[in-house]
């Protein structure tokens, strides 16, 4: 499957221009230049924000505030990280959390070194690989999604909590950071923007569990709406426990006894020694590079990183920079080594410690020439013939992000969630704490797809203590060891096709950060064998793209690809209009 004739014209030899992220705008001009190409409906009152000495940039402005504060009195990058994360647990419910997990990525500038930190939830000790099963052996979506049995053992209290003994500047104890969020949770705040929109759905999810259910009423039974105060006493008395004992405040003692009575009752199987043993893992970046950047991203069990480096690669032989962006025959390039990378991670890719994957193979430039010869610039390829590809042998929806940088130059990168908005939808009885159904990110058999249609086989399966594959890519973009991009996103299969297309607009084709994060995206992920496009792209472009044999879609799942950019001048913190209350808070 080899086209040299127009390969050649695109392939091998790509020159590189000089890189601007974003000149010198002020939050208006960006503004404006944003509105000059798509500027989805979600809202159209966020604007980039520009800051000399740090910026905090998520989906939540109270929080965002809450980190920037923190960076104003001297603290570093993780410091605001770990305020931002507890105080999200408090004013974004249906993805910030303390009964969830993530992963952090972490650059210090003053050593040059990058971290990450895997807070991911883990499989209960009883768990059994056909816990996901219906009695004809075949997958049971309700048993994932919607039983106790989906609730992995949460990892963000412990993940937080390590982020700052590791790497955060000293000056603040863990109270000190956790004291936003419990004032916050104790006094109530206004729902408004995101919140206020999410809740009427989410009551749907809390019908089933009385304690959530009345968390999020008001006193007639009614959900609460933009306006109304939400008041949340025990979540405030769980954070006042890790704020004295520290992790142990969530994970052993009183807070512990009630979420396993909770789970209990619920008929989950989480034990309390799956609570005290729970343990964060620090580990190596994957790292990459692409004309002439570094790439710094989430290891496995993320599949993020990996994925978002397979394509990259392929498309570095390419001359992306010669084509139009949003052309027919750029978005084919992308949508085709897309296709090729997601195969290799439906087959290869799971929780490192329990699979052996390729690594090694999978990120090589070699391989990614092989990948890229097999791409027809005329025609899509199908997902039966990809399949036929992958030769390397085997060795031995909700979800929140936040970026973050400080005037010193450090960054953070954290992705965390629940899985679904709001998770399982039960909140633990005494402990104001939502728990997730992240454990739907297993494969409940070999060749079976969790919710956002993403396959898996052998290497994805349940155990326990198992780590679920995740597509959450927290990810940082270097020039010289200097930061100077700083992206991830939410939602589920989309993340990696979000945060890959961030990347190629503003180094392919100069496109400032601001109107990068506010082009319409599409994605492609093997299986289901179609393109799913969200508003925003011309009629005649995707009317090439179906005839070069794509299957087009609508209804793309909302990602929020909450953005930092260097700038001459400083930082340009570029919150994704897609998602009402996302925000950009500069000291």
């Amino acid at each position: 499957m080899n086209h040299p004739n127009k390969l050649r014209a695109l392939a091998h030899g790509a020159t590189v221009a000089l890189f601007l992220l974003c000149g010198p705008h002020t939050p208006a001009r960006a503004q404006d230049a944003r509105t000059s190409l798509y500027n989805p409906s979600y809202s159209s009152t966020i604007t980039p924000v520009t800051a000399k000495d740090g910026l905090v940039v998520a989906q939540e402005k109270i929080a965002a505030g809450i980190g920037a504060d923190i960076l104003a009195r001297g603290g570093n990058a993780v410091d605001a990280a770990v305020a931002t994360g507890f105080a999200m647990a408090v004013t974004y419910p249906r993805a910030g959390n303390l009964g969830g997990g993530g992963f952090m990525v972490i650059h210090l500038s003053d050593h040059q070194q990058a971290f990450a930190i895997d807070y991911r939830e883990t499989g209960p000790a009883a768990i059994t690989r056909d816990v996901f099963l219906g009695a004809d052996g075949r997958p049971d979506i309700a048993k994932s999604r919607d039983s106790a049995l989906g609730i992995g053992v949460p990892g963000t209290v412990a993940g937080l909590a390590l982020a700052l003994e590791r790497y955060g500047s000293g000056r603040f104890a863990l109270k000190d950071l956790l004291a936003p969020a419990i004032t916050l949770a104790r006094d109530g705040f206004v729902v408004t923007d995101d919140l206020a929109d999410t809740l009427p759905d989410g009551m749907k999810r809390f019908a089933r569990w009385p304690s959530s259910a009345k968390l999020f009423a008001r006193p007639d039974g009614t959900v609460l709406r933009d306006g109304d105060r939400l008041v949340q006493a025990d979540l405030a008395t769980t954070l006042e426990a890790i704020a004295e004992q520290g992790p142990a405040g969530f994970y052993q003692g009183t807070v512990a006894n009630k979420l396993i009575a909770a789970i209990d009752k619920a008929n989950g199987i989480m034990s309390l020694d799956d609570l005290k043993n729970y343990q964060p893992i620090v580990r190596k970046p994957v790292r990459g590079s692409y004309r002439g950047y570094d790439i710094i991203s989430m290891p496995l069990p993320s599949s993020g990183g990996i994925v978002l480096l397979e394509t990259l690669n392929i498309l570095e032989g390419f001359k992306l920079g010669e084509l139009k962006q949003g052309s027919v025959d750029s978005l084919h390039l992308l949508i085709e080594a897309m296709k090729r990378a997601y195969a290799d991670r439906a087959r290869y890719l799971g929780d490192p410690a329990f699979a052996d994957a390729p690594l090694k193979r999978l990120l090589s430039r070699d391989y990614a020439a092989r990948l890229r010869a097999s791409i027809n610039p005329d025609k899509a390829t199908s997902a039966k013939e990809i399949a036929t590809l992958q030769a390397a042998p085997r060795e031995g929806t909700n979800t929140t992000h936040f970026s973050i940088v400080d005037k010193d130059g450090n960054a953070v990168s954290n992705t965390y969630t629940l899985n679904f908005p709001y998770g399982v939808g039960l909140v633990a009885d005494g402990t104001g704490v939502l728990l997730n159904n992240e454990l739907d990110d297993f494969t409940a058999a070999p060749g079976a797809s969790n919710a956002y249609g993403l396959v898996g086989f052998e290497a994805n399966l349940p155990g326990p203590g198992k780590r679920p594959l995740s597509s959450m890519s927290p990810t940082i973009v270097l020039k010289d060891g200097k930061p100077v991009l700083v992206t991830g996103s939410p939602g589920g299969s989309r993340i990696i096709s979000a945060v890959l297309q961030v990347v190629v607009d503003v180094i392919d084709y100069k496109i400032n950060a601001a109107q990068a994060v506010a082009l319409p995206r599409l994605h492609q992920q093997w299986l289901p064998e179609e393109v799913r496009v969200e508003q925003g792209f011309p009629d005649d472009v995707l009317a090439g793209l179906k005839a070069k044999g794509h299957a087009i879609t609508g209804g793309l799942g909302q990602t929020s690809a909450n953005t930092i950019a260097a700038t001459p001048d400083g930082w340009l913190g570029a919150p994704d209009p897609r998602t009402r209350g996302a925000t950009a808070a500069g000291k």
